[in-house]
C-alpha cells in the first residue's frame, strides 16, 4: 500500500537560491499526499536541523508526508534526527534512517506544535541549553581546581565570577535582540527592508537623477532695414557671395495642359456650281494670248476658276479665222478670236447657280468674257469648323488659366533653402495641337480641345549665402548679434549687358550677443534665485523664467545635459529702425 501511494508523489526540485520559506511554500502548495524534495548539490538550507524540522512540521500541518531524495550523509543524519523519511532515488521506497543513541535522545521529541517562530525558538533554546551544560561543567571543574589551589580568595572575587557566569548564561539564552526580533517578525522585517531600500532608491533618484530645469530667457531686439545692390551670374564658377555676387539657379517645370474652346467658323460643305464661259479678244496683228488653268472669272462677287487652260491666236493674214469675217464694220477693231472654257465655282453653294449673262463678267486675264449658258449644280451644306483665330484665342486662355497653377507647382519643388526671384518667372506655351484642327468640321455635341506643353522657369539663389552676406554687411556692435533675418527678397531684377542685377532687401533683428553656452556656464549648479539674478544682469535680457522638474528642486543642475535653454526674442517696437 505504501509503495502504491509513493508512486503518486509530487517531486519538487529545490534550487540553490531557495530559502526555507520557498521550500515550505512549495510543500504546502503541492496537491499530492507525498512530497519528494530533491536538494541541489550545494544547498545550505538543508545543512540546518532547524530547517529540516520546519520542513517536517510544514508537512505535518499540511497533512503531507515529506521525503528527502538524497545520499548526502550530513542531510541523512539530520533527517534521522528529525525522523524524516529519506530515499536514494525516486524509484526506491523511502525509509527513516537510523541514528546513534546520542542524537536520537536529543532529537526524538515530537516537533513542537504552533507557529514556525515558536519552533525556531524551541530549537534555539535546546541548542543553547546544551552549550550551557558543557560550559557549566567546565566552569565547575575550574572552580574546584581554584578552590584547591587558592582557598584564600575573597568573597568579592567569587561573586564576580558567578556574576560573569550568569551574564554568559543570560546572553546564551537571549541571543542578539535584533536577530531575535527579526526571527519573530519575519514578514515585517522583509517588508521593512524592502521599504528602506525603496526609500534609498527614491532619494537617489529624487536628488541625483531627477533634477532638471527649463530656462526661458526673453531677449529684447531692435529691427533694422537692409537694402543693398547685388549682382548675379549663371556661371557657378563666377559666384562670389562675399562681394554680393550670387549664382542663379534656374528651376524648370514642364507641364502638358489642355483647354476646351468654341469653334466659330462656318463652311459650306455642299456641291460647287459648274458651267462654261466664253473668252475672246481682237488681234490687229499677228499674236497669241494664253489662259491658264485656275484663272479667275467673277460676276456679282461670285468667283469661278478655269478648269483648264486655253490659247487664243491669229496669224495676221487669214481672215477666215476671224469670227468677224463678213462684218466689215468690225474689221477696224481687229480679228476677233474666242474659245470656250469650263469653270467651277470657287466655293460650294446654291448661290453660285446663275443664269447666262453677256455682260458683267470680269477676269484677271487680258481677255473679254461672257457666259452663254447657266451655271448649275451648286448646293448648300453649312457646317461648323475650327478657325485659326479660335486656336490663337484658346492659346491665350490656356496660358492665363494655368499660369498661376504652374507657378505654384514650380515653387513647390524649389525647397526652403533658396530665395525665389519672383520677377524672373516665365512661362512659354509650345507645341499647341487643336482637335479638330483648323478648317476641320466640328461634329454635333463635340467641343474642340487645345493641348499644349507649357514650360515654366524661375531663378533662385542660395538662402544661406544671402543671409551670410546680410549678416556681414549689417551694422552691429561687437556685443550684438543678428537674431533674425526676415524674408529677404530681390527687387528690380533686370538683365543688362554685363549680366543680372537687383536690389536685395530685408529687415533684421539685432540684440545682445548671448549664446546658449554662455547661459549654461552662467547658471549651472547655482540656486534658482541666483541664476535668475545673474541672467537678468545681462544688458538686453528682459525676462528670465526657470522651471525646475520637481517641486523639491531648488537649484539648477550641474549637469548641462539636464538643462534646457529656450530663447524668446521680443522685438522692441519703439526701437529706432536703422537703414544700412
Amino acid at each position: 500500500m505504501w509503495y502504491i501511494l509513493y508512486m503518486n508523489k509530487d517531486v519538487i526540485y529545490i534550487e540553490p537560491d531557495d530559502d526555507i520559506t520557498d521550500i515550505i511554500t512549495k510543500i504546502e502548495g503541492s496537491k499530492e499526499k507525498i512530497v519528494a524534495l530533491v536538494p541541489p548539490k550545494k544547498a545550505g538550507v538543508f545543512r540546518s536541523v532547524v530547517n529540516i524540522k520546519l520542513m517536517a512540521k510544514s508537512g505535518k500541518t499540511a497533512e503531507k508526508t515529506v521525503v528527502l531524495v538524497t545520499t548526502d550523509p550530513s542531510i541523512v543524519k539530520l533527517a534521522a534526527a528529525t525522523r524524516l523519511p529519506v530515499t536514494k532515488n525516486l524509484q526506491t521506497p523511502p525509509v527513516i534512517p537510523e541514528v546513534d543513541a546520542e542524537i536520537a535522545a536529543a532529537n526524538t521529541e515530537e516537533v513542537v506544535d504552533g507557529p514556525d517562530e515558536m519552533i525556531e525558538e524551541e530549537i534555539d533554546k535546546a541548542e543553547n541549553a546544551k552549550k550551557e551544560e558543557k560550559s557549566e561543567d567546565a566552569d565547575d571543574e575550574d572552580d574546584k581546581d581554584d578552590e584547591d589551589d587558592d582557598e584564600n580568595d575573597d568573597d568579592k572575587s567569587k561573586k564576580s565570577k558567578k556574576k560573569d557566569k550568569r551574564a554568559k548564561k543570560t546572553t546564551s539564552e537571549g541571543g542578539n535582540p535584533i536577530i531575535n526580533w527579526i526571527k519573530n517578525h519575519k514578514k515585517l522585517a522583509i517588508f521593512g527592508g524592502i521599504a528602506i531600500v525603496a526609500l534609498i532608491i527614491f532619494l537617489i533618484w529624487a536628488f541625483a537623477i531627477a533634477p532638471a530645469a527649463d530656462i526661458t530667457v526673453g531677449i529684447s531686439t531692435e529691427t533694422n532695414n537692409f537694402s543693398e545692390t547685388v549682382t548675379f551670374t549663371t556661371n557657378v564658377a563666377e559666384e562670389n557671395a562675399t562681394e554680393g555676387k550670387f549664382y542663379l539657379q534656374e528651376k524648370v517645370l514642364e507641364n502638358v495642359a489642355e483647354v476646351k474652346f468654341d469653334a466659330t467658323g462656318q463652311k459650306n460643305n455642299g456641291e460647287k456650281a459648274r458651267g462654261d464661259v466664253v473668252i475672246y479678244t481682237y488681234f490687229k496683228t499677228k499674236g497669241t494670248k494664253a489662259i491658264n488653268a485656275g484663272a479667275t472669272f467673277s460676276i456679282n462677287g461670285l468667283n469661278y476658276t478655269a478648269d483648264q487652260g486655253a490659247t487664243l491666236s491669229w496669224d495676221g493674214e487669214t481672215m477666215k479665222d476671224c469670227e468677224n469675217n463678213g462684218k466689215p464694220s468690225l474689221i477696224s477693231s481687229g480679228c476677233q478670236v474666242s474659245a470656250r472654257v469650263a469653270v467651277t465655282a470657287a466655293s460650294a453653294g446654291a448661290n453660285y447657280n446663275i443664269a447666262a449673262s453677256n455682260s458683267g463678267w470680269n477676269t484677271t486675264a487680258d481677255v473679254g468674257v461672257y457666259s452663254d449658258k447657266a451655271m448649275t449644280g451648286g448646293t448648300d451644306d453649312i457646317i461648323t469648323v475650327v478657325e485659326q483665330s479660335d486656336i490663337e484665342k484658346a492659346k491665350n486662355e490656356l496660358k492665363a488659366s494655368n499660369e498661376e497653377d504652374n507657378k505654384t507647382k514650380l515653387l513647390s519643388t524649389v525647397g526652403d533653402n533658396v530665395i525665389v526671384i519672383d520677377s524672373s518667372f516665365e512661362q512659354e506655351t509650345a507645341a499647341a495641337t487643336a482637335t479638330p484642327a483648323a478648317g476641320e468640321e466640328v461634329k454635333d455635341g463635340q467641343q474642340p480641345v487645345l493641348k499644349a506643353t507649357t514650360t515654366t522657369k524661375i531663378f533662385v539663389v542660395d538662402k544661406a549665402k544671402v543671409e551670410e552676406f546680410i549678416t556681414a554687411k549689417a551694422k552691429i556692435g561687437d556685443d550684438q548679434k543678428v537674431y533674425e533675418i526676415k524674408n529677404p527678397y530681390i527687387e528690380s531684377f533686370v538683365k543688362g549687358d554685363s549680366g543680372y542685377a537687383g536690389k536685395l532687401k530685408t529687415s533684421y533683428a539685432v540684440g545682445p550677443k548671448v549664446t546658449e553656452n554662455d547661459i549654461l556656464e552662467m547658471v549651472k549648479g547655482k540656486g534658482i534665485g541666483d541664476a535668475i539674478h545673474d541672467l537678468k544682469s545681462i544688458n538686453g535680457v528682459t525676462t528670465v523664467n526657470i522651471t525646475p522638474s520637481y517641486p523639491w528642486v531648488f537649484a539648477v543642475p550641474g549637469d548641462t545635459n539636464k538643462i534646457t535653454i529656450n530663447t524668446e526674442v521680443k522685438n522692441n517696437e519703439n526701437g529706432e529702425n536703422k537703414q544700412n
